[in-house]
């Protein structure tokens, strides 16, 4: 009787094996969002409001739960938060070249941006910017699941019909073309290039060399035709433009034929790094800097300081750009608030010891004249 009620009634425990495998497997899980909030001696819920960041929690209370989360190695599951929520809390950059200053900064400030505002960055570098790489970065992108993406393309290629972004991904664009169709956010080249041109200009030089990027970028080309404005505003003809790939070679290699050119007495570098080639070719070629020669790059590196003589340059706010990318594309994500088409970012010129008055032969007469009038004075 006793055997038959066993058999009908509650079924036995489990058995000494099934525990073992029980406790197996509970030691070798993660923990759960319940043990975290066992824990803390918080609810699930609380969990699960600091796991996404929500600010309705007292700071005592979160501090509890990261302590707890910390200490017991939990790890919020993204999959299961990202279905529930609707986003994935990541964001996509597509870039074409790492080797880049500006485009490292940027990408430096977009992901101190993005963790700011609790998004992760999934980097798709693109070595050869065509049609073909750049759509299947674009699809990349898509499978690793990003709430939206920023682009950070100079080539003329975005202007190609083919390429386009998927309709329902938030995009942002740096450094390219305002008619790509996307919200962008750039430095302002003209500005710079403009104040560049004038202050050696200003300081008396008739004419401005200037020392181009490559033609297949668009920063390079706003900085070009804002030089030539400014010089045709001032009258004066543009002399023609040797081109560079942003590299130090680069630019000593057309430094060196600027050098040997002795009405050269002003020269305006696209970028920092073409500038210190062209320092070194004057150097080599027995053009003192600034007494025969002035120069000014674009950028502002930290290492123009350590140039000899130090550069006179157009300093960019990479950190700027990174965040104001970032501020618009969140923007869209969430659906608030009006997204500018086209967003600028100031410059400003840093002047050092790469800059000064043209030689007193070169000088026109009436710079010179005023020169010998301040000179009695």
């Amino acid at each position: 009787m006793d055997q038959e009620n066993t058999i009908i009634g509650t079924p036995a425990g489990p058995s000494k094996e099934s525990r073992k495998l029980a406790a197996k497997k509970r030691a070798t899980r993660g923990p759960s969002i319940g043990d975290v909030a066992k824990a803390a001696g918080v609810s699930a819920q609380t969990v699960s409001r600091v796991s996404n960041g929500l600010t309705n929690v007292e700071e005592s209370t979160k501090n509890r739960v990261l302590d707890a989360m910390k200490e017991l190695g939990y790890r919020p599951n993204r999959a299961a938060r990202a279905l529930k929520s609707g986003q994935f809390k990541s964001i996509g950059v597509i870039m074409f070249t790492l080797s880049s200053f500006g485009n490292m900064r940027t990408l430096d400030a977009i992901a101190t941006a993005a963790s700011q505002a609790g998004y992760s960055v999934t980097l798709i570098p693109v070595q050869d910017p065509t049609t073909g790489t750049v759509s299947g970065a674009y699809e990349r992108l898509r499978e690793q699941q990003v709430d939206g993406v920023v682009v950070i393309f100079e080539a003329h290629l975005l202007d190609d019909a083919d390429i386009t972004l998927p309709e329902d991904l938030p995009a942002v664009v740096i450094d390219s073309n305002a008619g790509f169709g996307y919200p962008m956010v750039d430095t302002d080249q003209a500005q710079g290039a403009r104040i560049a041109t004038q202050h050696l200009l200003d300081l008396g030089h008739q004419r401005v060399w200037h020392i181009g990027g490559p033609t297949t970028s668009f920063s390079a080309t706003h900085r070009e035709e804002s030089w030539r404005r400014t010089l045709k505003d001032a009258g004066i003809e543009a002399p023609s433009v040797p081109h560079g790939d942003w590299s130090t070679e680069s630019g000593y290699q057309i430094g060196l034929e600027l050098a040997g050119n002795p009405d050269v007495t002003a020269i305006f570098a696209a970028n920092d790094q073409m500038a210190l080639g062209a320092m070194r070719a004057l150097h080599e070629q027995g053009r003192r800097i600034p007494e025969d020669v002035s120069i000014v790059g674009f950028d502002d590196l930290d290492e123009s300081t350590s140039f000899w003589p130090p550069l006179t340059t157009i300093h960019q706010d990479f950190y700027a750009v990174g965040h104001l990318s970032i501020e618009n594309l969140l923007q869209q994500i969430a659906g608030t608030g009006s997204v500018d088409d086209f967003t600028t970012v100031p410059t400003s010129m840093v002047v050092r010891k790469s800059t000064a008055a043209p030689p007193e032969g070169a000088r026109p007469p009436s710079a010179r004249k005023k020169r010998v009038a301040a000179d009695k004075g």
